[in-house]
């Protein structure tokens, strides 16, 4: 009974397998597939990682199409656990707050469109040709969030350990060909030092414009120091908006595009 049972287990285990390794994939997807170096078991989840949420306009409503959202919240999370169990046993002396800097090095916004072009991500997304018009800045946003989208299709369709593997790889590559910053850029410090030596007084945040529902929000911020707005930045959350704030007050004070005002 048992050498019977365990024919038909190994004989379903081997079709499965056949399966598997015999699943069609769209011509973009396959090159993705071997761009991101994971044999790809599971399209639809890989499909709906890749397509923007701008792209649903030109869906017809009856259809049932997601767009990688849910996949980048997933991914988010798993990016986490990866690089802080990555940190913490490469750097088995530090602190918690140095980790966390660290951490959020590797993960902020940057990083994740660095990994992107890595893999030539945006060759392969799905987006709404008329959010082109409004280019540039924009985009690095939608890569990152596709990055994490794609972080999650992996581990749904691989596990933990290749969606750990790929995340490695990208890191480890940014840093080997010197594209992935050092150190961590704390621009709002860096621009209350520069204030206070110039004894103009400390910087004051206030939030400009909340946009999107509750799960996806973007802060607008701006930066005044002594009644005079600095700079203006958006993020995902109010902290990230303020760094940005103050990279853009930095930025123009640097380039004399704007002469800070007397504190009297």
């Amino acid at each position: 009974m048992r050498v019977r049972f365990k024919k038909i287990f190994t004989l379903f285990r081997s079709r499965f397998s056949r399966q598997k390794k015999g699943v069609r994939l769209p011509a973009e997807l396959l090159s993705f597939s071997r761009i991101i170096d994971f044999p790809i078991s599971q399209p639809h989840i890989f499909l709906e990682a890749l397509r923007h949420r701008s792209i649903l306009q030109l869906v017809s409503p009856s259809t049932q199409t997601f767009s990688n959202e849910r996949l980048e919240f997933l991914g988010d999370s798993i990016l986490n656990l990866i690089v802080g169990e990555y940190l913490y046993h490469q750097n088995p002396n530090d602190e918690e707050g140095e980790l966390t800097v660290q951490r959020s090095r590797l993960v902020n916004k940057k990083a994740l469109t660095i990994y992107a072009k890595q893999i030539r991500l945006y060759d392969f997304l799905k987006v709404n040709p008329s959010l082109m018009i409004n280019a540039e800045r924009g985009l690095d946003t939608i890569v990152a969030d596709a990055f994490e989208a794609v972080i999650a299709a992996i581990y749904l369709d691989g596990g933990y350990e290749k969606a750990k593997k790929f995340v490695i790889l990208q890191m480890q590559e940014a840093m080997k060909r010197g594209t992935l910053e050092t150190t961590d850029a704390n621009y709002k410090s860096q621009l209350l030092e520069f204030s206070q030596a110039q004894n103009r007084g400390i910087p004051t945040y206030s939030v400009i414009s909340e946009e999107g529902p509750d799960h996806d929000r973007m802060f607008t911020i701006g930066v005044m120091l002594n009644a005079q707005t600095l700079g203006t930045g958006r993020g995902k959350s109010k902290k990230v908006a303020e760094q940005n704030a103050a990279e853009d007050a930095l930025k123009k004070i640097t380039s004399n595009e704007i002469e800070l005002k007397s504190s009297s």
